[in-house]
C-alpha cells in the first residue's frame, strides 16, 4: 500500500454495505497516450455547431447510443439527474419550433437581449428564425432533474445538478461528433414551453435543446478562431 494512505478504500464497513469492484485500468505508455490525445484533439477541433441540417433520417439506435455515452458522465452523489427526451415526430417538432421562434422574436426584435448580447452574437449571423428545428430529423431536449419524487410522495434532493447535467451535455455532443452526426446547442429563453410540449413533470427543467442530424451539403459555418492555449490554461508552481 502507498505510504500516503493510512487505510484502504473503501473501508470494510462501507464495502459490507455497498458493492465495490476493482477498477479495471490499463496503464498505457506515454507515447500511446500522446498519440491518442493528439488524434482526439484533431477530431474534436473539426467540430462545429451546425444551423442548417439535411432532412435525411438518422437511426434511433445512434441517438440512444449517444445518450448512453452521455450517461457515463460523473454526477453529484451519482444521482444522474438528467432526462434526454428525443422526438422525430413532425407535429411535435413543429410545435417546438413555433414556440421557440416566438420566444426568440421577443429576444431579438423586442430587445429582451441587450445590445451587448446581440453584438456578441452578430458574427454568428443568428436571428429569430429557427427552421432547423423542423428540418433536423431529431430534436433531443436535455432536462435537469432538480429533485426526485418517491412513490410515497417524499422528495429527494439531487446534488450539483447543473454541473452534472452540463458534463453530460458535453459528452452527448462529443458522442454525436465522434459517430459522424452534427448538432447545435439551442437555448431559447425562456424554455418552460418544452415541459408542456413534451409532457415533462415540474421536477424537471429544460437545460438545452439539441437538433441532431447530418449537415446540409455545402453548409457554411463562421470562420471563428478558438482561443490559444495560453489564453485558457496556466500552471502554478
Amino acid at each position: 500500500m502507498n505510504e500516503y494512505y493510512e487505510h484502504p478504500y473503501p473501508s470494510a464497513k462501507l464495502e459490507s454495505q455497498y458493492p465495490f469492484n476493482v477498477y479495471e485500468y490499463e496503464r498505457l505508455t506515454e507515447e500511446v497516450m500522446l498519440s491518442r490525445a493528439k488524434s482526439f484533439y484533431d477530431k474534436m477541433d473539426r467540430r462545429r455547431s451546425i444551423r442548417m441540417f439535411s432532412s435525411d433520417s438518422v437511426p434511433q439506435e445512434l441517438i440512444e447510443l449517444a445518450v448512453k455515452a452521455a450517461s457515463t458522465a460523473p454526477s453529484g452523489a451519482h444521482k444522474q439527474p438528467w432526462t434526454f427526451v428525443a422526438t422525430q415526430d413532425p407535429e411535435i417538432k413543429r410545435a417546438i419550433s413555433a414556440a421557440a421562434e416566438q420566444e426568440e422574436k421577443i429576444n431579438y426584435l423586442e430587445n429582451r437581449m441587450n445590445t451587448e448580447w446581440q453584438e456578441a452574437l452578430a458574427p454568428l449571423g443568428t436571428d429569430h428564425h429557427k427552421e432547423f428545428l423542423e428540418i433536423a430529423p431529431w430534436i433531443v431536449v436535455l432536462f435537469e432533474q432538480r429533485y426526485e419524487t418517491r412513490p410515497d410522495g417524499a422528495i429527494l434532493k439531487n446534488y450539483y445538478v447543473k454541473e452534472s447535467v452540463g458534463i453530460a451535455a458535453g459528452l452527448f455532443i462529443t458522442a454525436l461528433h465522434h459517430m459522424g452526426l452534427t448538432t447545435l446547442t439551442h437555448t431559447p429563453t425562456p424554455m418552460k414551453f418544452l415541459n408542456k410540449v413534451l409532457d415533462r413533470p415540474k421536477s424537471e427543467r429544460p437545460f438545452v435543446l439539441f437538433p441532431v442530424g447530418y449537415p446540409l451539403e455545402g453548409v457554411k459555418v463562421p470562420e471563428l478562431q478558438r482561443k490559444d492555449l495560453n489564453e485558457i490554461f496556466t500552471t502554478v508552481f
